[in-house]
């Protein structure tokens, strides 16, 4: 189960509380303001700056 639409709408970065998008793979999200990938792990975004990984 991917993440839906409407769920994807409403996520916000946590730290910018900014627009986020899901990656090509659907396995994270991405804040482009603040480069972060926000991975998705079973199915559940790990909406923690401290898990978030730097974009190159």
């Amino acid at each position: 189960m991917a993440i839906g639409k409407e769920l994807l709408e409403i996520l916000a970065c946590p730290k910018c509380k900014g627009e986020i998008s899901l990656t090509e793979a659907g396995d994270g999200l991405i804040c482009q303001t603040c480069r972060l990938l926000y991975e998705i792990r079973d199915d559940i975004p790990i909406m923690l700056i401290e898990e978030a990984k730097p974009l190159p």
